[in-house]
């Protein structure tokens, strides 16, 4: 089975280099893994990091959604996992992808758990509030089958926000979805609270196209974005509300966060 690894990257010198170390240690035969970087016009070394991994190195923008979308395209593999550059896989994700869905035909997509990384208290809370969303509608799948992409439409270019989760919308109509165990992690560990918000607040701009796309009563809509579940309901459901009693200080800022980037929803359209 050959899979596809694709990778969307912009001025990425510190992360790529990680992220496709990580790709090449797979406890899984690299002959059957392909690397895909799609890049968006950078200027710094990401280019030349990238060449000493795979030959497969494309530029193209001006959004993620389209970088991805070229990417898959370019795929051989039958399934394909994509990755942002500041991500890395632990050793086991790919063997453990292939292994489910060679078993279970009728899976098309999975979710792969997220650890984020992050120094600092704002860095362990985003560490702690990333460890409720895994599998859940907060939660987008990152390994899928090429032709299910396809015949789904790919990732909508005119969504540079929540891209994810319409792309999750449209396949859960076409089969089944399944998550693993084995986790990735996400560097945060330069995490910045203002630029973090600054970030929710440029994608919050987007967040209304994706919104009248499929309905403000659409139950996942309903889940993504109204106050009980993003503030109550994926914190408590299947026991996970034990770990906000372990955890208080964690709970508290998580909290706190989730307030800041309430408000810069609320605030999109000023």
């Amino acid at each position: 089975m050959l899979i596809s690894i694709i990778i969307a990257t912009k001025n990425e010198e510190r992360n790529i280099e990680k992220c496709l170390k990580s790709v090449s240690g797979q406890a899984f035969s690299r002959e059957n893994i392909e690397i895909i970087v799609v890049d968006n016009n950078s200027t710094d070394k990401t280019k030349e990091i990238a060449l000493e991994y795979t030959e497969k190195f494309f530029s193209r923008g001006p959004e993620r959604s389209a970088q991805k979308n070229f990417g898959v395209r370019e795929a051989k593999g039958e399934y394909f996992l994509h990755l942002d550059a500041d991500m890395r896989l632990s050793e086991n994700v790919v063997a453990e992808c292939a292994e489910m869905v060679l078993k279970d035909k009728n899976l098309i997509a999975l979710y792969i758990p997220e650890i984020v990384e992050g120094k600092g208290f704002w860095g362990k809370v985003r560490r702690f509030e990333r460890s409720f969303y895994d599998g859940t509608a907060i939660d987008a799948a990152r390994f899928i089958r090429k032709d299910k992409f396809l015949e789904a439409g790919g990732f909508d270019e005119k969504l540079y926000a929540c891209e994810d989760w319409d792309l999750d919308k449209r396949l859960k109509k076409l089969g089944k979805f399944g998550i693993i165990k084995s986790p990735l992690y996400h560097n945060e560990s330069e995490f910045n609270l203002k630029k973090y918000l600054a970030k929710k607040g440029y994608y919050s701009k987007n967040i209304d196209v994706y919104i009248e796309k499929w309905g403000k009563n659409d139950p996942d809509i309903r889940k993504q974005f109204r106050f009980y579940y993003r503030y109550i309901g994926v914190f408590v459901e299947n026991g996970k509300w034990k770990k906000l009693f372990q955890h208080p200080i964690l709970a508290a800022g998580t909290l706190v966060l989730r307030f800041f980037v309430g408000i810069k929803f609320l605030r999109r359209r000023a």
